[in-house]
Formats: structure tokens, C-alpha cells, sequence
């Protein structure tokens, strides 16, 4: 069993970072300059920002779709994102020293199972979830503060 993590693209989010602070207000938006490492997780590059690099702080949809668990939680953008991540078989560092929550979800977008991961344990827990044959996609978020970290697809 294989699968991919991919993050989101980053053509809707550029022309945000022309706008002022005072338009970005006006749409939720939030500009941050990270001040620590880590702490500012991209979800472009699925990467940390490093200490002055300037992002996003939105609201942003991660499970669309006429289902019970559709939803919205805050995420970082980096203005320098160029493209999105990609990766086979492995999760990116920034899953590595955060607690996670792992929840699959079947064709038609309803939840099978979830998981808790621990600092380390995202790979072993996604390939778990993934031998259940209902399970298509995965979404992850950080169980602490529960945003939408990336999305694990079957392949």
C-alpha cells in the first residue's frame, strides 16, 4: 500500500499577499512575521517558516462537500511558497514533533476510523489506517490545536 502528501496549492493564495493589512482584516485574514521555529507550519510547502519570513494566517476549508464533516480551521501560508509539496510514502518533518490527529474517510466523505498520533508515529498510523479498504484519504490535523495540517491519499 502507497500514499501520497500533497500540499495545497499555492495559486489562490498569492494574490493575498498584495493586499494591505487592512483589506486581509476585512476577510479574516491575518499577515504574521514568525518569531520561532517551529511554531509557523506551511501548508503550501508542509515545511516550518523560519524566523522572519512573513505569512498568512486564515481560515480555510479542508473537507468540503454536503457531508456531516465538512470543515474550516485556521492555517499558515508562506509568502514565499512557490509550490506545493509533494511526497510518496513518507510525511513530512513537520508532522514528526507534533501530536496529530489522523481521520480516514471512505468515498463519500464519512469518517471509518481516526487515530491519535504521537511525536514519531505518523507513518506507521496512516499506513495502518490505509489497510482498512474503505479508507481512500486521511485528513490530518494537530491535535493541539486542532487545524488541518495536510491530506494523505491512497495510490
Amino acid at each position: 500500500m502507497h500514499y501520497i502528501i500533497e500540499g495545497l496549492d499555492p495559486a489562490p493564495f498569492r494574490p493575498l499577499f498584495a493586499l494591505g493589512d487592512e483589506a486581509l482584516v476585512e476577510q479574516g485574514i491575518v499577515r504574521v512575521v514568525a518569531d520561532a521555529a517551529p511554531g509557523y507550519p506551511c501548508r503550501i510547502t508542509l515545511k516550518e517558516a523560519q524566523p522572519g519570513e512573513t505569512l498568512l494566517l486564515l481560515n480555510h476549508e479542508s473537507r468540503g462537500g454536503d457531508t456531516p464533516y465538512r470543515a474550516r480551521h485556521a492555517i499558515f501560508v508562506r509568502e514565499r511558497a512557490q509550490r506545493a509539496a509533494s511526497m510518496i510514502d513518507r510525511v513530512p518533518e513537520v508532522f514528526e514533533p507534533r501530536q496529530l490527529s489522523l481521520r480516514g474517510f471512505d468515498p463519500a466523505g464519512m469518517m471509518v476510523d481516526a487515530a491519535i498520533a504521537q511525536p514519531g508515529e505518523a507513518d506507521a498510523l496512516l499506513r495502518g489506517l490505509f489497510e482498512d479498504p474503505r479508507i481512500v484519504e486521511i485528513d490530518v490535523h494537530n491535535a493541539i490545536r486542532g487545524c488541518f495540517a495536510a491530506r494523505a491519499r491512497k495510490v
